[in-house]
């Protein structure tokens, strides 16, 4: 039996999901990474889509 996610609890992922990657960007120390700089435009995307201002919790 597959149990569907709901829409609170996939924002609530994907926050998670974004936050981390914040936190790995900082920790980066200013080094340029092209894949880390896509994946989080590719979350914060998601996040606007759901109705998610992120500039609330960009570090």
């Amino acid at each position: 039996m597959v149990e569907e996610m709901s829409d609170k609890e996939f924002i609530t992922i994907t926050i998670d999901r974004y936050t981390d990657l914040q936190q790995i960007k900082k920790a980066n120390g200013g080094h340029e990474n092209e894949m880390l700089d896509y994946l989080i435009k590719v979350t914060t995307a998601k996040l606007s889509s759901l109705g998610v201002n992120v500039e609330d919790i960009t570090l």
